[in-house]
């Protein structure tokens, strides 16, 4: 897998109420929700997002409350991935769970601006700025977790490892 976006570059410590304000978790529905994602940091990020885009950051990203909207909402406005000097262990925890790949780099977050445009293979830990024509090594994303994304997140891989057991319990 080959991920390739351009960036949006946010700074340290972007919350998950930055990542979609609480005002709005009255649904759970990740197209209504991802209508609003980031809007309290840029009003219009959501209009000018493209699918596939990649948001870069800075250090904690996701901190605060543990709730999983935040990875919800990046995943369902379209970006493929986060790239973060650090990230909160719990939004860490889950961006795996719901299939949002996430890499932490404070190399890539020095060395690329919003707007350029970034390729990822997770599975060899290169991430090319194809703009500035910078390589980055990066830790390769361990197997398991990346069959996790893979499958969509952790409900999805739990599925297909118990269809592949013949278990006929439902999840």
């Amino acid at each position: 897998m080959i991920l390739k976006g351009n960036v949006w570059k946010f700074p340290d410590n972007i919350d998950t109420d930055v990542i979609i304000p609480a005002r709005y978790l009255n649904t759970f529905n990740p197209a209504e929700l991802a209508s609003h994602c980031m809007e309290d940091y840029d009003r219009n990020f959501i209009k000018k997002v493209n699918a596939g885009d990649i948001i870069v950051a800075g250090e904690n990203f996701g901190c605060g409350s543990s709730r999983e909207h935040a990875p919800i909402v990046i995943k369902a406005a379209g970006i493929s991935c986060v790239i973060a000097k650090s990230f909160a262990r719990i939004f860490y925890r889950n961006a795996i769970n719901i299939g949002l790949p996430i890499f932490d780099s404070v190399e890539v977050f020095e060395k690329t601006e919003q707007g350029d445009t970034l390729e990822i293979q997770p599975e060899k830990g290169i991430i090319n700025n194809v703009t500035r024509k910078i390589k980055f090594q990066i830790n390769p994303v361990p197997a398991f977790i990346q069959e996790i994304i893979d499958a969509g997140g952790l409900v999805e891989y739990t599925r297909n490892e118990m269809k592949k057991r013949g278990n006929t319990y439902h999840v």
